[in-house]
């Protein structure tokens, strides 16, 4: 039975990816997160909960025992967190890692979104940025998700750009982004030590339709 554990649960892109594993996979989850009451009630014997702090190296080896693969959607200190959760899988063997970060920490998006992009969030792009370094030197087996604008209408729609390609389109829905880490749980082949822009197809605003 594949186990993934899913670290900062409670945020959105995870509760998409909770349900898509649910539907569509027989995996059992464990859910990682600081507070479980802010958790919604899943009624599934295949999900365990554990309370934690993802800056936390106790914490999170303590989450990570016996799961084979690891699906990170964290905010706030991300490179704190990537440096704890690489050395808490280090701690296991835990070796296949997906972690979500963010469009733009490589200056990739061009055009008028990309100007957009950096006037909304280039105070956190440097921190984002370090993590997504921490894991690509972390000699992890790892896929990292750099999605654009996120929005929760219910389709899978996306299409893939690589980390040296100018990123693509300005919008993805948060249940495509959860389609390709399930995809990834089942073949942890697919876009092994890639890291990805995931965006809908055509799609190519100068900002978010609803911005």
């Amino acid at each position: 039975m594949t186990r993934v554990l899913i670290l900062g649960a409670n945020g959105a892109i995870s509760k998409a990816a909770i349900n898509s594993f649910l539907e569509n996979t027989t995996y059992t989850l464990r859910l990682f997160l600081r507070d479980a009451n802010r958790l919604p009630d899943y009624a599934s014997d295949r999900i365990r909960v554990r309370e934690g702090d993802a800056t936390n190296l106790d914490d999170v080896t303590n989450a990570m025992e016996d799961v084979d693969i690891v699906f990170a959607s964290l905010s706030g200190d991300l490179d704190q967190e990537a440096q704890t959760i690489v050395d808490a899988m280090k701690v296991n063997k835990v070796k296949r890692l997906v972690f979500v970060t963010s469009l733009g920490i490589y200056n990739e998006i061009p055009g008028n979104f990309g100007t957009w992009v950096q006037t909304q969030i280039s105070e956190s792009l440097p921190v984002y940025k370090k993590a997504a370094d921490i894991i690509e030197q972390s000699g992890l087996d790892y896929t990292i998700f750099r999605p654009a604008w996120l929005t929760d209408i219910n389709e899978i729609d996306y299409e893939i750009t690589k980390k040296d390609q100018p990123f693509n389109g300005t919008e993805v829905s948060r249940k495509s982004v959860a389609a390709v880490a399930v995809q990834i749980a089942k073949n942890p082949e697919l876009y092994l030590n890639e890291n990805i822009g995931i965006n809908k197809p055509n799609t190519n605003f100068d900002k978010p339709r609803w911005k």
